[in-house]
This record gives C-alpha cells, structure tokens and sequence, in this order.
C-alpha cells in the first residue's frame, strides 16, 4: 500500500510541475486540481501509515 502511496505522490508531484509549464486553460486547471489533490491524499494515507515512533 505504501508503494502505490509513494508512486502516486511521485507521479503527481512531476504531473503538477509539467503542467505548470504547459499554457493556460481550463483542462490545464483541471489537472492541475486532480493533481492536486492526489498529492494531499497520499500525502495524508502515507502520514496515517507511518509507523509508531520509538522514545
């Protein structure tokens, strides 16, 4: 599960900067958007499977 947490947040991460470089538009802000909010949820699923720190 973290593997595919990982590689989404990757995929994301490069889909955002590429389409930055990309012109204007409504489907660029669309995927901008998906993109987005991809990066935030596994972001927050590999945040909620971290495991337990150690003291």
């Amino acid at each position: 599960m973290k593997a595919l947490l990982r590689t989404s947040l990757c995929v994301a991460l490069v889909a955002n900067v590429f389409l930055n470089l990309t012109e204007d538009g409504g489907l660029r802000l669309a995927f901008s958007i998906c993109a987005g909010v991809v990066v935030l949820g596994s972001g927050a699923g590999l945040w909620m499977l971290r495991g337990p720190r150690e003291s």
